[in-house]
């Protein structure tokens, strides 16, 4: 086991497959407000804000709450017709996580999502009491704030050296290194490694499992 105690997880795709539905669901929201599209690349590029801090990330000039809010709703309508049937976890998810957990890691979500969205996908994976502790971008400070991590650590009475944060986009690492925490990128969710590489992680992977394979090395 390394000397980690405790691993910080970001939801959508970490753990969850579920970038393609964001990306067409952000689209749709686009068109029903009567906003200009954006391609994929900047999408993806916004993944892991919290949703109001995306939408204006995305559109600078959508100052007005209603506007904000309107995109919200369009968003949340779509993305639940697609999650009727939850995204699928990535391959070696579950079986990790089991193992970590086996081992004594003390496990946590750290994502944008909102409350009520966690709840639904942890509840349609069976995980309501899985994990150690999570947090979302509701209850607080969007990413890159180290807000979420640091509530985080109290819970789990760890110091930052003690914490791991593992994400598929750039406020996630960011959201590690303000909070002193070490990071893991993965390349197969919303960002390209090359891009992730920049903000100094101390692992890169391309599959789930090379981080199960690592940590064991520890």
């Amino acid at each position: 086991m390394s000397d980690y105690r405790v691993l910080i997880f970001d939801w959508d795709g970490t753990l969850a497959d579920s970038i393609d539905r964001i990306v067409v669901s952000i689209h749709q929201a686009s068109r029903e407000c009567g906003l200009p599209q954006r391609d994929d690349v900047r999408v993806k590029g916004i993944i892991g804000l919290s949703l109001p801090e995306a939408a204006v990330s995305l559109y600078p000039d959508m100052t007005d709450p209603l506007h904000v809010q309107r995109f919200r709703s369009a968003y949340s309508e779509h993305y639940l017709k697609l999650e009727a049937t939850p995204s699928p976890l990535f391959a070696g998810v579950a079986e990790s996580l089991e193992s970590f957990r086996a081992q004594g890691y003390q496990l946590a979500v750290a994502t944008g999502k909102g409350r009520a969205g966690l709840e639904r996908v942890l509840q349609g994976n069976g995980w309501e009491n899985f994990f150690d502790v999570t947090r979302c971008g509701d209850e607080g400070s969007s990413k890159p704030h180290p807000l979420m991590i640091e509530e985080i650590l109290a819970h789990c009475a760890a110091k930052p050296s003690e914490a791991l944060m593992v994400g598929d986009s750039s406020f996630d690492l960011l959201m590690a290194r303000n909070a002193g925490v070490d990071s893991v990128a993965v390349g197969y969710g919303a960002q390209p490694l090359e891009t992730l590489r920049e903000f100094g992680p101390v692992l890169a992977v391309e599959q789930f499992c090379e981080l199960h394979d690592w940590l064991g090395r520890g």
